[in-house]
């Protein structure tokens, strides 16, 4: 029987800022974020940006077995357009995550620029090497016992839900559904948890303030504004229905996880604070409070 959704709820290091992508804001040490993870009551994790857990499989699973966590997986950029992906390259990746417990790997699509504030536009001979390398890279992963999925991901080349259409229809790579990415970028992750259930191997739950999203989409803010404005609320703070949309996965027979999700920026300390210690633990607490309010959001809205 699967476990109830409670049971499968994780967290992501960049609802504490923590982020692959430079200059993004201030990164928070590994063990206070996974000491509040624990704190909230999450008991998995997806593993964060290189060099917050170390590198090797079973020094990651020490450092989440201290805080009483276990692996969930992790968040991958590739570049899939510009040429045939060599699929066994990733297999020192794939070795670390199956050592360390995980089975889930999220691919993201990603231009090849650093940031996600602007992408080219793909032809089709582009679009056909994306979801072809895509399909060889799950197919590798599955060699070592890892689900591999796709992230649709604003400032990624499948971030509107005509791309993600292209790929369910050009590829068989499952799908990791960001409830918050998916209507960032224009679509409707309740409709699409609906007609594409069996596809979604993995979810990423975020809620959204579509009014700066929609000025993401139209040019107004980039998207390190808007995350840096608040554009990701705790959930049911936003519009996204986040509660509506792991009802309905649940009801199609979801059995995978649920990462808790709220991207965010944190400004640098301010100078002179004597202790940059306190700057980070306040920082976490005001954290801590969104983290909270989205899980009180989704017991009340679900039934457990």
């Amino acid at each position: 029987m699967t476990a109830p959704w409670i049971h499968r709820l994780a967290g992501a290091p960049i609802s504490w800022g923590v982020c692959e992508v430079p200059g993004w804001g201030h990164q928070l040490p590994a063990d206070l974020v996974l000491s509040e993870m624990a704190a909230a009551g999450l008991r998995a994790a997806e593993f964060g940006p290189d060099g917050f857990l170390p590198d090797g499989g079973s020094e990651r699973a020490a450092v989440l077995h201290r805080f009483g966590m276990s692996a969930v997986g992790g968040f991958v950029p590739v570049v899939v357009h510009a040429g045939e992906v060599e699929a066994a390259d990733f297999d020192p990746l794939f070795g670390a995550f199956t050592e360390a417990g995980a089975g889930v790997v999220v691919f993201a699509a990603v231009s090849g620029q650093d940031g996600y504030d602007s992408r080219p536009e793909l032809d089709d001979d582009a679009w056909t090497l994306l979801c072809m390398n895509l399909d060889r890279l799950a197919e590798r992963a599955a060699a070592f016992g890892l689900v591999g999925t796709l992230h649709p991901h604003v400032g990624t080349l499948v971030e509107r839900p005509q791309e993600i259409d292209r790929v369910l229809l050009g590829a068989t790579i499952g799908l990791c559904l960001d409830t918050g990415h998916c209507l960032a970028g224009g679509g409707d992750p309740l409709a699409l948890a609906k007609v594409a259930t069996r596809r979604i191997r993995h979810v990423h739950l975020k809620d959204v303030d579509a009014a700066l999203a929609a000025r993401v989409r139209t040019g107004e803010l980039t998207y390190t504004e808007a995350v840096a404005a608040g554009m990701y609320r705790p959930l049911g703070a936003g519009d996204a229905r986040v509660a509506d949309i792991v009802a309905t996965l649940e009801a199609g027979g979801y059995s995978g996880w649920y990462v808790l999700e709220q991207d965010r920026i944190l400004p640098a300390p301010r100078g002179g604070e004597a202790d940059p210690m306190d700057a980070n633990l306040h920082a976490a607490a005001a954290i801590r409070a969104d983290v909270d309010a989205s899980l009180a959001h989704l017991r009340a809205a679900l039934p457990v």
